[in-house]
């Protein structure tokens, strides 16, 4: 049974000072299934506090979203840069196990100084994978907009550890012009080795790589055909869940439950169409 999960990232952002506490307020008015809770670098200070802030609010949260900034560290080299990415990572892993999270996405590049050494990053993985093992988490990988083109490293991601398991976010693809990528049969071995263990599913209403229109819709607001997309999804046969991140609040910060419910309701048809069969 597909859950629909909805980024705690929809709800907290600068316009309402990413403030935790409006979890309580506003996760009880919707209308999906769990969260996939996101961790800010602000946050790393008052962790204690924040994790059984959450323990207590007894969400449904069965994916972490690890906090972006971390391989930022990884790819500009150096001992101390690589002790602080695995730093920070051991603390996004304790605080995923505490949750009772079994997913973990990572955004193994991020940024422009990840894309010039991003051979930095391809060799840190391998570690960055053990370590979340350890915490009985699946590391995913998301296909992150670059400078480059992110479906080159998922290929030399795979090519160098042949086990990866990733996560594909619909508008990171379609920004790179790449959801046609996953229908191609020459990507085949995603969905024949069950490389893509999660989906991020959200509209993009830009051109190719346009870096000034990169805010994250609601299904039917850009230009993703999501028809196609759910039809293939299920003729691949998956059965895990999806994420839906789309931004729930304006600049004043407050969240508009109803239109993320609306996107939810919408959400559940195409996913009616894909359980219909199984």
């Amino acid at each position: 049974m597909h859950e629909i999960l909805c980024s705690s990232g929809a709800l907290l952002g600068r316009a309402n000072g990413r403030d935790p506490r409006l979890l309580e307020k506003y996760c009880p008015r919707l209308a999906c299934d769990g969260f996939e809770f996101i961790l800010y670098e602000v946050w790393y200070p008052e962790m204690d506090w924040l994790t059984a802030y959450l323990i207590q609010l007894k969400l449904h949260i069965p994916v972490m979203h690890c906090e972006k900034t971390f391989a930022e560290h990884i790819s500009r080299g150096g001992s101390e840069e690589q002790a602080e990415a695995r730093r920070k990572f051991i603390i996004n892993c304790e605080l995923a196990r505490e949750l009772g999270a079994d997913r973990l996405v990572i955004h193994l590049w991020n940024g422009v100084i990840s894309d010039r050494f991003f051979s930095n990053n391809l060799a840190a993985y391998g570690e960055l994978r053990e370590i979340s093992e350890r915490y009985g988490l699946d590391l995913l990988v998301e296909n992150v907009v670059c400078r480059e083109d992110p479906m080159s490293h998922w290929a030399a991601l795979r090519e160098q550890y042949p086990e990866i398991h990733f996560v594909f976010d619909t508008k990171m693809a379609q920004f790179h012009r790449q959801v046609e990528t996953l229908y191609d049969p020459a990507w085949s071995w995603l969905w024949k080795e069950d490389r893509i263990r999660h989906y991020h599913v959200n509209d993009y209403g830009g051109g190719y790589m346009d870096w000034d229109n990169l805010k994250v819709l609601a299904l039917g607001e850009g230009n993703v055909d999501f028809d196609r997309f759910f039809a293939f999804v299920k003729s691949t046969g998956y059965r895990g869940d999806f994420t839906f991140e789309a931004t729930g609040f304006g600049p004043d910060g407050i969240v508009n439950t109803d239109r993320l419910n609306r996107q939810f309701d919408r959400a559940r048809g195409y996913l009616a169409g894909m359980q219909a069969d199984c």
